[in-house]
This record gives structure tokens, sequence and C-alpha cells, in this order.
């Protein structure tokens, strides 16, 4: 075991003073193995987040495979991206699958009442769907209409997808071009319950959820883990109550919650062009995950202690108001470095704790609140979001490691501080050891010293900064590059592993 006593030291670099950190791991304790569904991506049918986004028809002139672009498809591909939910959100609740199979051709144009209130043509059904996570390698998860369907409409949709009989659902998933069954993933019973999707109470819901998970039946090695639609925000009531009334047919209870700036609805601030006041409260207001996990995991113990069932977060993300000139109800924002720091401060948050928190959705993968892609006809660009999710590519599957920090500074604004470095650390599938870092405050760098206990001393640390001049720097599909990562390293000196934080920045790499 290597121990040592880090010192303070004041080191001057680049004109600026850093402030030193330190973060011991220890590599002999091995934690929870976070789950690779921990990056897993949301696609609703909201806006242009399917059509054009990633959808555009097998005869586009845009390239596609399958009606799906070709460009998006290969970017998200080197995602790793382990999962998709679809197709919502709200817009579950008043979806039916019978409208998205058959000939496209004759499929009935409905109006998408939650989004925009635009045509919806239905393009984009089941097997679309599976054609588009098949194409990512990725698993799915299927969103059931509770609100306008029955657990008839639910039981059916499940035994198309997954049943390998000659039943007449099995018959008519064939005639429509697909002769076996798919693996179904997971399937979730109902959209927030407690709002858009039927504005019921906590009790209510675990009634119907029962009633409804009784029917539905695959064989056995063709069983989705289902999913209880949970509370949101600082509402610990609906984990609390479905933990405790729902005992059989339940692997998820979901949970949602999106950083808004000012924590204000109405007026939630802009993605660009904010003040260094709304970058701190986005700071402040995303690391309020970490209480909010904390509150439903401690009712969840209680009802659960074996911890059978997952807390998943299916969707998160930051939310601001929408790019001036758009349809408020495509949900449009533009993606700056300051989204990059909230996806890297959540994922360090999932990783504490990956005991409960097996999977996660960030709203949404394109064109859509804090996505991973934007588009525009035929142009596609890569968002400072996309960067992050790229970089933490080795904590899918990763065994989580305890990493402490000693000497954090704090990041004020007025008489609020938030902490200045978020750590996590992780034994990758390949044998490696991965460390985050992120740096909240976007005026000052600082050094954090890397100590590491039951294993060799660290030599190295090899890997990629993501950070740029401005703290709403973004790219444009005339500037595609302003923000992206560049490589890292760090070589030890005297037995010493220093790494060099620039403000307003993440690093992953591996220390070895």
């Amino acid at each position: 075991m290597f121990q040592r006593t880090v010192l303070a030291l004041a080191l001057t670099l680049c004109g600026g003073a850093y402030a030193q950190v330190a973060v011991t791991i220890d590599a002999g304790k091995p934690g929870p193995v976070i789950d690779k569904n921990v990056y897993g991506q949301f696609a609703e049918h909201l806006g242009t987040g399917i059509y054009g986004g990633m959808w555009v028809g097998p005869e586009s002139k845009i390239p596609n495979v399958k009606g799906w672009r070709k460009d998006v498809i290969g970017a998200l591909k080197a995602l790793h991206v382990p999962l998709v939910r679809w197709p919502g959100g709200c817009f579950a609740d008043e979806y039916h699958w019978r409208d998205g199979i058959g000939p496209r051709s004759k499929r009935p144009v409905k109006v998408n009442t939650n989004w925009g209130g635009v045509e919806e043509d239905n393009a984009v059904g089941t097997h679309e769907f599976f054609e588009l996570a098949e194409q990512l390698g990725a698993q799915v998860y299927v969103n059931g209409n509770l609100g306008t369907g029955s657990a008839q409409e639910m039981s059916e949709w499940v035994e198309y997808m997954t049943s390998d009989s000659k039943s007449t659902l099995a018959q008519l998933r064939r005639k429509n071009g697909r002769d076996k069954p798919w693996k179904l993933d997971y399937f979730a019973v109902g959209n927030e319950a407690w709002g858009c999707g039927g504005e019921m109470t906590p009790e209510t819901y675990a009634s119907l959820y029962k009633t409804t998970t009784a029917f539905l039946k695959t064989p056995p090695e063709a069983r989705p883990k289902f999913i209880a639609s949970g509370g949101n925000d600082n509402d610990t009531t609906w984990s609390n109550v479905l933990s405790r009334d729902i005992k059989k047919n339940i692997d998820g209870i979901s949970f949602h919650y999106y950083t808004i700036p000012t924590g204000k609805w109405a007026v939630k601030g802009a993605a660009t062009g904010f003040p260094e006041s709304e970058w701190f409260s986005t700071i402040r207001n995303t690391l309020k995950m970490d209480g909010m996990i904390r509150a439903n995991k401690a009712v969840m113990d209680k009802n659960d202690p074996q911890k059978k069932v997952g807390l998943y977060v299916d969707e998160w993300g930051t939310w601001y108001d929408v790019e001036k000139g758009t349809n408020t109800g495509f949900l449009l924002q533009q993606n700056s470095l300051r989204d990059a720091v909230v996806a890297a401060l959540n994922f360090n948050i999932f990783h504490e704790h990956a005991d409960r928190v097996r999977m996660t959705n960030i709203a949404q993968m394109v064109n859509v609140l804090q996505a991973m892609i934007l588009t525009d006809k035929d142009k596609m660009v890569l968002t400072p979001t996309y960067h992050a999710f790229r970089m933490y590519v080795p904590f899918q599957g990763a065994t989580s490691l305890p990493a402490t920090l000693q000497n954090n500074a704090a990041y004020t604004s007025g008489t609020e501080a938030v902490a200045q470095v978020s750590v996590s650390a992780a034994r990758g599938t390949d044998g490696k050891l991965y460390v985050a870092l992120v740096n909240t405050d976007p005026n000052k760098a600082t050094e954090v010293t890397v100590d590491v206990s039951g294993a060799a001393v660290p030599a190295r640390f090899t890997g990629q900064l993501l950070t740029a001049d401005a703290t709403d720097a973004h790219n444009t599909f005339a500037a595609p590059n302003a923000v992206k990562p560049t490589s890292y390293a760090a070589q030890a000196a005297g037995g010493k592993l220093t790494v060099k934080l620039p403000a307003k920045s993440v690093v992953v790499g591996a220390v070895e």
C-alpha cells in the first residue's frame, strides 16, 4: 500500500496561481460496477429530435441507412451508446403503437399535442426504432402508454415485439418485415404519471402499475426489465410509495430532474450570453442531483434493503429558454462548455451512487435540450456535451473506486459556494485505473495531486482535456471545432503525480 503526506505547494504557472487539491484513490476497495446504461440516451418524438435530426427516410438525398442518417449514427456509435429510450416522454402517453406499423404511406397522421402541435405522420414506429438500436448496437427502453392507452394495448405491443410463436400478433410482425422477435430490454408503464402522464397520485399509479404488469407476459427468456414511473426534483413520495407497495414485476423506478439556471420554469435563462451568476447557479443547481439521489435512495433502502430495484434517472440535463425564432415546443437550445461541465458533474454523481443508479437517460440525443448533436438539413455539428460523453466512455461497465478530496477549494458567488473540484475513479474493463476531474471555477485553475493506495505508485496520467476561453463557448456549423478535447498528459516527479486543471475544465484519463 502506497501512502504519503501531501504538502501544500505554491506554484505559479502561465501567470496564474494554483491552489493544490489532494485526491486519494483506494484501489484496494472496489465498489459497485458502474452500469453502462448510466450513459443511456433519450429520443422522443419532439421537434427535430427524430424527424430530420436522425430520421430522413430511405428516399432522402441525405446519406442514410434504412432512413437513419449515416453521419449522425456514425457519431453516436463513437459514444458506444448503450441504451436508447423511446418514444417519450410525455409523447409516450399519447402514442398508440399500431399507428406506427405497416406501410409508412398508410400510417395515420396525428397531432403531437405535447410538442408544438405539429403533424406526426408515424414514419418512425416500432420497426424503425429497433433498426436504429441495431445500427447503434444499443439496448432498447420502450415507454408504454398508460395515459391514453390500456393494459391490453401494452400487453399486445409486448407480444408483438417479443413473441416467437405463430400468434396473430407475431404473424403481423412477420408480415411487416421482421421474422424473429426483438430483444426488448426495458419496458416502462407510463411516464411522469404525476403530471403529463395522467395527474395521478402515487397510490393510484401503483395500483394501475400492478394491474398492467400482471398482463405483460413474455417467454421467460424474453422478459424485459419493468420500470415504474417515479417522481421528480425534491419529492421522494413516489419512490417511497412505489418501492413499498409494488413487490412484483418491478426492476426500476424512474426519477427526473432538469437543471435550470434560474430555478424558474417561466424564464429559465439563456443557453449562451449568460452572466457568471448563471454559470454559478447552473453548477449549484445541477449539484443538487446528489442530494436528491441520496434522499430517494434512503426511502428505497428502507423498503428494499436488498437493492433489487434500481433508481433510473431516465430524464436529466439542462433546460434553457429556447433559441429565439424557433418553435417553443421544439425545445431547441444551444450547447456550450457549461453543458459539458454539467454533464461531467452528473456522471461523477451517478458513479457515486452506482449501487442504485443503474440507468440514466440524458434529454436528449439530437436537437432537443442538452443534445449530443445539432443538425440543420444536411449539416451536423457535435456539441461539447457529446465530447464529455465520449471522454467518459471508459467508465461504462467500470468498477467504481473510493476517491476522497482534501484541501478542496470553494468556488463562490456572493454568499454561496460550491466545491471547486469534483472527482470520480474506477477500474475500467480494460484493467486501467481511470480518473475524471472537473474544475467548476470559471476563473481559477488548480492543481490536483493523485495518490493511489492498494496499487503501484502512479507514474503518469494520460487522457483528454476539455475547456475553452469563454464559459459559453460552443460549436456552430461555421465553426464546428471551437470546443473539442485535446490530448493531456502528466508525468510523476519524485513519486508525485500532479494533474493541472485549467479553469472551467473537464479532464479524464488513465493513471498508470
